[in-house]
């Protein structure tokens, strides 16, 4: 599918599903950043809960063109908003700003990044005292004071800078036993290789295991160096940008070490996998081990959540262990909700982000990487076969995949939305529709382990198609129907 065109002219500041992201030198400038900074940490001091009295506000960014110096910038309008800002000394994850907010239980967090958007983007996240994204409420009243019009004078001056890195990782040590999980990977003979895709995580997981760890081979990293153009993709952990990881695994595997992927987005708050054959894992496969290590061997509480277009697999697995599953729309911020108001076990997307009950209610890829290590040690066998196990206990394989389809305009997304809700496809690719689940979007369930969801973006005319089937091919099939469908309204 060919990108579209980057804009001329700024569009409106509006906040989006985590943040406020556009265009570098179109949407993204100092002139519209200050501001909407200064409204940012206005509404976390009016914001802040009882009994919090801090006056701190973390600053962090990642590796992307500009956003050290934009970081160091927006410095100036929090002092503006009577509020001290602490920068970050480092490029770093997102969630180590959450991790940090929590620690120093600060008012919250800015973070000047663009997450897994293409190169030319950036943005601004806003996480709150609790240490996860702000809600949408929150975020319209922000869009609420940039339109009353209200002024804050930036005031330059010296801003204090902290280890927030060292901070994350020491964080994350406390948490997880990380020399036994090296010692594990060196006993069954399983090598890690990260590929953080030029971006803001890289170096973690190594400092994380150890030197001894890495000087053994037990984990290396690839593409760890500062990239701003991400080797010319999106820092999006997606199979397609992924082909040196991918050799890199198989190589290993058939040198006799089996390996396995592990991949960050471009901010570090998403996460994949590659299995020792080189099969790319997706959420969709490692929600349902996630599910599995902590329910069984971990036995720690709490419900599963998982959004309408996760894999039936997540489900299977969590039922099958007693747990309860919530079924939410798409997006971290209604997982989030639930970990805040709940016990939650586990809340997991189909598009990389994992948060858990025990930690943050953030996605933090890091965090998922070290359990996802741990699942393996402790079931001494390399993640394809665990994978493998897991869906044979479960009624066997299901694949996967999605499709975006830019539609003609938006009067052609509206013919589309308003068909799909008046008259629901009863038959799709030959085979019945058994139920229309319309949680978000439209959701066909076609049988056991195998569906079609259609969900229109909320901005533009773009419909993102997803499937899951027994077999690749029917996967294919689906989505070729769903396409056509979408062509001919």
């Amino acid at each position: 599918m060919a990108s579209a065109p980057l804009p001329l002219e700024a569009g409106p500041i509006v906040f989006g599903t985590d943040g406020w992201r556009g265009i570098l030198g179109v949407d993204i400038t100092v002139e519209r950043l200050l501001p909407v900074a200064a409204a940012a940490a206005r509404e976390l001091a009016s914001s802040a809960p009882d009994g919090l009295d801090s006056r701190e506000v973390v600053i962090g960014y990642d590796r992307r063109f500009l956003a050290p110096e934009l970081a160091a910038a927006i410095a100036a309008a929090v002092r503006g908003a009577g509020l001290e800002p602490l920068l970050a000394a480092t490029p770093v994850p997102t969630p180590a700003c959450s991790w940090a907010v929590v620690e120093r239980q600060a008012l919250g967090a800015l973070v000047i990044t663009a997450s897994h958007n293409p190169p030319e983007w950036l943005g601004l996240k806003i996480k709150g005292p609790f240490g996860g994204s702000v809600e949408g409420e929150f975020t319209a009243r922000v869009e609420r004071r940039l339109a009353a019009g209200g002024i804050t004078v930036p005031i330059a001056g010296d801003t204090e800078r902290f280890d927030a890195m060292g901070t994350y990782v020491a964080g994350l040590r406390a948490k997880v036993d990380t020399g036994a999980l090296a010692a594990g990977l060196e006993r069954l003979g399983l090598r890690v290789i990260v590929d953080p895709m030029h971006g803001s995580a890289a170096g973690v997981l190594p400092a994380l295991l150890g030197q001894q760890a890495v000087a053994s081979g037990v984990i290396r990293e690839i593409r760890s160096n500062r990239d701003p153009l991400f080797g010319g993709h999106p820092p999006e952990p997606l199979a397609p940008y992924l082909a040196e990881l991918i050799a890199e695994v198989r190589a290993s595997t058939a040198a006799g070490r089996p390996a396995m992927g592990i991949v960050f987005d471009g901010d570090g708050d998403r996460i994949a996998a590659v299995d020792e054959n080189g099969r790319f894992c997706s959420t969709q496969l490692l929600m349902p081990l996630f599910i599995d290590h902590l329910a069984r061997a971990r036995a720690l509480p709490g419900t599963v959540i998982k959004t309408v277009s996760g894999s039936d697999l997540m489900a299977l697995v969590a039922e099958g262990l007693g747990r309860t599953v919530i079924e939410m729309p798409v997006g971290f911020k209604t997982i989030a909700a639930e970990m805040l108001a709940g016990e939650v076990l586990v809340g997991g997307e189909e598009s990389g982000g994992v948060g858990f009950g025990m930690h943050l209610p953030e996605r933090d890829a890091p965090f998922a990487a070290l359990l996802l290590i741990e699942a393996l040690v402790e079931g001494g066998v390399p993640l394809g076969q665990r994978i493998d196990a897991l869906q044979a206990r479960c009624g066997g394989a299901a694949y996967y995949d999605r499709l975006d389809l830019r539609l003609a305009d938006m009067a052609a997304r509206g013919r589309l939305e308003a068909h799909l809700a008046e008259a629901p496809p009863t038959l799709v690719a030959g085979a019945a529709v058994q139920e229309v689940i319309t949680t978000d979007g439209v959701k066909l369930r076609l049988g056991p382990n195998h569906w079609l969801m259609l969900r229109f973006s909320g901005t533009e005319p773009l419909l993102r198609l997803y499937c899951e089937a027994p077999s690749p091919e029917r996967v294919a099939e689906v989505l070729n129907w769903a396409r056509q469908l979408a062509e001919s309204v």
